[in-house]
């Protein structure tokens, strides 16, 4: 009876400690499984992100190459323009050397005409009178003021410039004005002598 009873415990035991090790194993089992999702769950998100990261590095060295195209294009087109204006330039020298149109110019600040500039324009005037092209006056100034105050002194000469014009008869709808300020020097020097020639009114036709 006692060595039934001892038998009896031994196998309670047993079963006992069987029940704890599969609870044991069991608990490890949920515990590494919940490793391993939370581990996949971080490399998705990873990924995730590595992608986001990718489409958003795409996207700024696409709007990177788009911003440097179309400077590219813009260069190209304004150097297109500047070679245009001096040819244009040079085509409008000629026609104005060939038809003796002269420049008339100015005292230092003032935009009044000045007398010999008046015989200047009457002559000017009775060759524009002989075509039918546009006349545009341009206004220049020398180096001395600020470029806002030239510009300005620019326009208010070739609008002197222009008047006079009209007055001798021409159409003030052929007549259009613009003002260089002190952009363009006919001498690039620093003494009287350079700004007395940049101070000007000089004519082109269109």
């Amino acid at each position: 009876m006692k060595k039934h009873l001892t038998r009896i415990g031994l196998l309670m035991v047993f079963a006992f400690s069987l029940t704890l090790f599969s609870g044991c194993a069991e608990k490890q089992a949920v515990v590494k499984d919940e490793a391993v999702q939370e581990q996949k769950a971080v490399a998705a998100q990873a990924a995730s992100t590595t992608t986001v990261d990718d489409e958003a590095a795409r996207k700024a060295k696409e709007a990177a190459e788009r911003e440097a195209a179309e400077r590219e294009a813009a260069k190209r087109e304004a150097a297109l323009k500047a070679e245009a204006d001096r040819v244009r330039a040079e085509k409008n020298a000629a026609a104005l050397a060939d038809l003796n149109i002269q420049n008339i110019y100015f005292d230092y600040d003032k935009s009044s005409i000045r007398p010999d500039a008046r015989e200047i324009l009457k002559a000017n005037a009775e060759l524009f009178s002989k075509k039918s092209a546009t006349i545009v006056v341009e206004g220049h100034c020398d180096e001395r003021g600020t470029a806002e105050y030239n510009m300005a002194l620019g326009e208010r000469r070739a609008q002197a410039a222009k008047e006079y014009l009209v007055n001798l008869g021409l159409n003030a709808s052929r007549i259009e004005t613009i003002s260089y300020g002190e952009e363009r020097p006919l001498d690039p020097g620093h003494d009287e002598k350079a700004w007395a020639q940049n101070r000007r009114v000089q004519f082109l036709l269109k």
